[in-house]
């Protein structure tokens, strides 16, 4: 099955740019209470995705900072440390399980690198008990 029958759309999906500031990422990842974040430049392409640990990593590194520079340093300023790389839109289901395992969400994007929405895990899970509970009413 195509991943794209999986898909949520970036009309629904909650990202922010690689011009804005920690603090903001901050407040939008708090207020939707979200973990991790994709980070798009101003034309739409998917650049990366921006982890609480990310944040606090680099707070640890700068220990001179305090919470009001975080309106000062841009997202592109901020070392992930996870690459978590998108994956096109024509790939199977079964080609982003593994990844899975591994993030809560797997970023799509097009031909052309344009995000264009997010597989989340819980997705793939319900799918995959579909796919079982289908087999088992075979039986």
């Amino acid at each position: 099955m195509n991943a794209a029958f999986l898909i949520t759309p970036k009309s629904e999906v909650k990202f922010v740019y690689e011009h804005w500031t920690i603090r903001q990422a901050l407040e939008k990842m708090e207020h939707y209470r979200y973990s991790a974040i994709p980070i798009l430049n101003k034309k739409g392409i998917y650049v990366g995705t921006l982890t609480e640990g990310d944040i606090l990593w680099n707070l640890k590194k700068n220990e001179d900072l305090d919470f009001r520079d975080t309106e000062n340093i841009a997202l592109k300023d901020v070392p992930r440390y996870r690459d978590i790389k998108a994956i096109s839109i024509d790939v199977e289901i079964e080609d982003i399980m593994e990844t899975s395992l591994t993030q809560n969400f797997v970023p799509i994007v097009d031909d052309s690198g344009v995000f264009i929405g997010m597989i989340r895990r819980r997705e793939i899970i319900a799918y995959l008990l579909k796919l079982r509970a289908g087999s088992i009413n075979h039986l």
